[in-house]
């Protein structure tokens, strides 16, 4: 990862380690197993790993979090796209992929597995009524698909000659009306039936 200009400034080896790794350090970005096992020594199902995640949006906002994850398990997939992460990718990566996707992350950008957020979407649209509406205009449609295509707030602001402070208006509208949480969660959404034919029609 240093060739490519990442620090490692730590590794740990338990999720209540890594949470206090980033309190001390403040890093730009945190790579984060899902299996990481608690202080017992349990990896489990993920609980720490997803917990760790959570800490780190809540108490460290400046910190992107990116997860990694061989659970084939959509719900824990789902929680973690609920927390809002900057990137979601299953576990068998090569290094590049990784790396490219770090370099994203720092750009501001989001990083999604394709298989690994649709699965995970599902669940949100099964608490979804069937026949929903996603009623965008033109412009919200354009910011769905920049966001879909990983762009930063200020790459998609500058490209569409519009000031941030609209563009994170957009973006907020986006959300609401299509019932996501976050950037990641609505990529994911972005993939699956009438929204995905709105947005390619």
């Amino acid at each position: 990862m240093e060739a490519r200009g990442h620090q490692v400034v730590a590794i740990t080896t338990t999720a209540a380690d890594g949470v206090a790794a980033v309190g001390a350090l403040r890093p730009d970005g945190v790579l984060l197993d899902l299996r990481l096992p608690d202080r017992a020594g349990d990896a489990g199902a993920g609980a720490a790993g997803i917990g760790a995640a959570a800490t780190i949006r809540r108490e460290y906002p400046g910190t992107a979090v990116m997860v990694l994850s061989s659970l084939a398990d959509p719900a824990a997939w789902s929680a973690v796209l609920e927390i809002g992460v900057a990137a979601l990718m299953r576990k068998d990566q090569c290094v590049g992929a990784i790396a490219d996707a770090l370099d994203v992350i720092a750009a501001g950008g989001v990083v999604f597995d394709r298989k690994v957020s649709s699965q995970a979407s599902q669940r949100a649209a099964r608490r979804r009524r069937s026949g929903t509406l996603y009623v965008l205009t033109p412009r919200e449609k354009e910011v769905l698909r920049r966001i879909v295509a990983g762009q930063s707030t200020g790459q998609m602001a500058e490209e569409m000659n519009i000031a941030t402070s609209t563009l994170r208006t957009y973006v907020k509208n986006v959300l609401s009306k299509i019932g996501a949480h976050t950037r990641l969660q609505a990529a994911a959404l972005a993939t699956q039936g009438e929204l995905q034919h709105e947005l390619t029609a």
